[in-house]
């Protein structure tokens, strides 16, 4: 997949997985977009993705993976910050420590010791919890109320910031942002952050920073947002690539693009490791944003001021040709790296393959991957799969099998991404038959499907017209453990209505009401009703 080269750059490429890692990731999008255009059912596959990545590389800190959270709780959340939570884990984990010493058995295994730590962390996070909901309760009122103080309310409620209560806050503040309320809650929100930065003992975060400034972003409030860049630098905290990610996005629409980039790259402030030079993470960050003509520019400045390109800078600027349509740049590009002493990795091979997939030169994809074998790169699972989605969104469904029964033969195991692309192809294409054989076949080979299989089920089922099979795949895929998110329901909806079938379509929506899944996506649903 194409994405792929910017989720690990390429000198992690011995320290991950990365296998897995683009795997999991290949078709994390809907056959949807928020317009409710139906499209190829792989339009969003390549880009997507790689922003969530993207933010999660850089502030270990993901916004779109947690907004199903609530407050965003997740297993990566685990680590404790440096102030009060970290004495208060230690106190309780000592007294529950205390209070089971005659558990000996256990503790041999360690059985009772995690379990006191999972007790101690579940009461932390429970606490935590509790204070965001008082602390917005507050703020709601501070809105409201004319002669209302929240500073002496949190100081009467007993409040003490942490940098997770802080995160959590300005994150489902941020979460709330409408046009309805932008002209008031951006206030709201920084009169808290600077109430949590005057309290004893605490101290704000870079990622603190970065979230007060989206919350303004989102609020349109650019020059408070400008003035929290200046205060960061002022204060010692790095500007980091996510920093720019930020800004790019408000100052790309008001025309400052280029000059914002001059501006950053001439930064003695600019932290941007763990990329080689500032224009790679600059190139980084243009291109999970989609500015794919802006790249061009960058990598010309690059190479004015004298900067060599590395393995990681032609991957970004391959991909940036491939989706300006310039492929004879594209191919100029790989083989000018060999001539510069650079050898192709991993991700330089998926985009061409992506490439050649996507034209649908079977052939020339083939003796890429033989090529492959005699650099000493042997072919993953992955390089097959991005072939295989390639093929299929150019409409060659035959290569795909042949290619997917190749990479059977010769002993690769196709994990759950490789079916989910050929169940979405087979669907596309209107061949709900192979679709249902894939499927069963996926299954009995141990595959479990994932929710992006499942939505692909459900669509095809929809586009044929078998709502009772649609309806319940929704069921077994609840009963299999598998969360419906916002597109599968979105999708069964959608068709329900579109088939006149109103009652059935409320019904799946008080579902995933009593459920609480997905209710804040509730007005886009309402929204594409009424465009109907």
């Amino acid at each position: 997949m194409m994405n792929s080269i910017t989720l690990l750059g390429h000198r992690m490429v011995h320290k991950i997985s990365h296998c897995l890692n683009f795997t999991r990731m290949l078709c994390d999008q809907p056959f949807r977009g928020d317009d409710d255009v139906v499209r190829n059912g792989f339009d969003f596959v390549e880009e997507e993705p790689l922003k969530k990545m993207f933010v999660g590389s850089c502030e270990n800190f993901d916004l779109n993976h947690n907004e199903e959270k609530g407050f965003g709780y997740n297993n990566q959340r685990r680590v404790f910050g440096r102030d009060c939570l970290l004495e208060d884990f230690r106190r309780i984990d000592f007294e529950r420590e205390n209070s089971d010493l005659n558990n000996d058995d256990d503790d041999k295994h360690g059985v009772g010791y995690k379990q006191r730590r999972f007790f101690v962390r579940d009461c932390l996070l429970g606490n935590v919890r509790k204070n965001v909901e008082r602390v917005l309760e507050v703020l709601r009122r501070d809105g409201l109320e004319l002669d209302f103080d929240f500073r002496v309310v949190l100081d009467e409620l007993g409040i003490r910031p942490t940098w997770i209560l802080v995160r959590e806050v300005l994150y489902a503040v941020l979460r709330e942002v409408n046009c309805g309320n932008k002209a008031t809650i951006g206030r709201l929100a920084y009169k808290f952050f600077v109430w949590c930065g005057q309290k004893e003992g605490y101290c704000h975060t870079v990622n603190s920073y970065h979230l007060i400034m989206q919350i303004f972003a989102e609020c349109e409030e650019f020059k408070a947002m400008w003035r929290l860049v200046d205060e960061m630098i002022e204060k010692g905290f790095p500007v980091t690539a996510r920093t720019f990610n930020i800004l790019i996005c408000t100052s790309g629409e008001a025309g400052f693009a280029r000059n914002l980039v001059v501006k950053f790259i001439k930064s003695r402030s600019f932290n941007y490791r763990p990329y080689r030079h500032s224009y790679n993470a600059i190139l980084h960050c243009l291109l999970v944003l989609n500015r794919y003509k802006l790249i061009e520019w960058v990598y010309d400045q690059m190479l004015f001021e004298g900067f060599l390109s590395d393995v990681f800078t032609y991957n970004i600027v391959m991909v940036a040709k491939y989706r300006l349509g310039k492929l004879n740049q594209l191919y100029r590009l790989f083989h000018e790296m060999g001539g510069n002493g650079l050898s192709p990795d991993f991700h330089t091979y998926n985009i061409i393959l992506h490439v050649l997939g996507r034209g649908g030169e079977l052939c020339k994809a083939v003796e890429l991957l033989n090529h492959m074998r005699e650099r000493g790169i042997e072919p993953t699972v992955v390089h097959f799969t991005t072939l295989i989605d390639g093929l299929s969104r150019s409409g060659h469904l035959d290569d795909c099998e042949h290619i997917f029964d190749e990479m059977v033969r010769i002993g690769i195991i196709p994990d759950v991404v490789a079916y989910t692309v050929m169940i979405t192809g087979y669907v596309v294409a209107l061949e709900f038959e192979k679709a249902q054989k894939m499927f069963d076949k996926m299954i009995s080979r141990g595959q479990i499907p994932n929710v992006f299989t499942y939505n692909s089920m459900i669509r095809g089922f929809c586009m044929a017209g078998k709502f009772d099979e649609a309806c319940s795949m929704l069921k077994e895929m609840e009963t299999k453990g598998c969360s419906p998110n916002f597109v599968v329901y979105s999708t069964l909806v959608t068709s329900l209505r579109k088939a006149g079938k109103l009652s059935r379509a409320r019904k799946v929506l008080r579902q995933m009401m009593e459920k609480g899944r997905n209710v804040h996506h509730l007005p886009k649903l309402r929204a594409r009703r009424y465009r109907k």
